[in-house]
């Protein structure tokens, strides 16, 4: 069923958009501020169910790139996405029915959004990755056939550049990263243009009322004086994501960051209350693999979650800080993210990491 987004769901929806990004996808405050104003000056928006969704519709994905730690200095103003779709629109010589997250992460759950609520566009409730992954060509949309190209970017000062790799997604990436860059680091996209049948078929389906519910749930229980992880927990098992694992309570105790090729790459580290055990997070954008103590306990494509300790706000890699008391937890992906196709596309091996993938819920305990 189709529902009403308004201003009122934009915490909720930031916060569990924020859980779901596995601390990439862009700052969700600055999403939600720039939604909340689109939806101010043009109304609520209407989020459509996949099922919805008209087979010959055309359903044009938009989204923000670039390194998630350039966003905090290099604010955009709302109006690159709406560029990007337009400029796509144009030389595809058609209009769109409808746009889409290519994420579920940050602030790519909120940038269709902005679209959306400008445009007078539903937005549907799916997107091509389940989570947040760093590069274009990690989406469920080209797994399972959809290519990207042609693509367009659009920057803030009105450039704009269409792409067209035809089906090599990876060469599409490697190309919009180069022109992202020139552009200061970020910049708004229009791609994986498709039909709604193809939605159907190759989209991570409800991940913005998953993310709704995730943000509601935590704020719930804290209002409960509730365990937030619990419920959490809880409230995930009967969604495709439905195996959570505390992985790791303790301080943070290092961080290692840094931009470079359009990516905020690193990684954390984190010791235990008692002093015990050591976690390490190896980062690009979003988290891709947690260790405690040399043992792999949740990697990519499974989600792992740096949340804050008393109050389970999720913490972006852009934003973890010495001393930080967290709880990092794993959460495993939808069956349509497992399969070797999915695997081949964004599992381990294509951020080159020595380990085979193994489902969270198999090796992920607590400590």
């Amino acid at each position: 069923m189709s529902w009403t987004l308004t201003e009122a769901d934009l915490p909720d929806l930031a916060r569990g958009a924020a859980v779901l990004g596995t601390g990439g996808g862009g700052d969700p405050y600055v999403g939600r501020l720039l939604v909340r104003e689109a939806i101010r000056e043009h109304g609520p928006i209407t989020i459509l169910d996949p099922s919805e969704v008209d087979d010959d519709a055309l359903v044009v994905p938009t989204a923000q790139m670039g390194a998630p730690t350039v966003v905090h200095e290099k604010l955009p103003n709302g109006a690159e996405p709406v560029l990007a779709l337009r400029t796509l629109e144009r030389h595809l010589g058609r209009s769109a029915d409808a746009t889409m997250p290519i994420e579920c992460g940050g602030i790519n759950s909120m940038i269709p959004l902005i679209v959306g609520a400008r445009l007078g566009l539903p937005v549907v409730d799916a997107d091509g990755m389940g989570r947040a992954f760093p590069e274009l060509q990690m989406e469920t949309f080209g797994v399972y056939g959809v290519t990207g190209s042609p693509m367009a970017i659009g920057g803030e000062r009105g450039e704009t550049t269409v792409i067209d790799t035809g089906a090599d997604n990876k060469r599409m990436e490697w190309l919009a990263r180069g022109v992202t860059i020139r552009l200061g680091g970020v910049a708004h996209i229009a791609e994986y243009a498709m039909s709604g049948a193809d939605v159907k078929r190759t989209a991570v389906p409800q991940t913005l009322s998953l993310a709704l519910t995730v943000g509601r749930t935590i704020r719930e229980a804290r209002e409960a004086n509730e365990d937030p992880v619990e419920w959490l927990a809880s409230a995930l098992r009967s969604t495709p994501y439905q195996h959570l694992r505390v992985l790791f309570r303790g301080k943070v105790s290092d961080v290692e960051r840094r931009t470079e090729a359009g990516f905020a790459r690193g990684r954390a580290a984190a010791v235990s209350f008692d002093g015990s055990s050591k976690l390490e997070i190896l980062f690009q954008n979003e988290n891709l693999l947690a260790t405690v103590d040399g043992t792999v306990r949740c990697l990519v494509p499974d989600l792992i979650c740096v949340l804050e300790s008393a109050t389970a706000e999720p913490i972006t890699t852009e934003t973890l800080r010495f001393g930080q008391r967290v709880t990092v937890v794993g959460i495993s992906t939808p069956p349509l993210m497992r399969t070797p196709e999915a695997l081949d596309t964004f599992g381990p091996g294509a951020f080159g990491l020595p380990h085979p993938f193994v489902p969270v819920e198999q090796i992920g305990a607590e400590t």
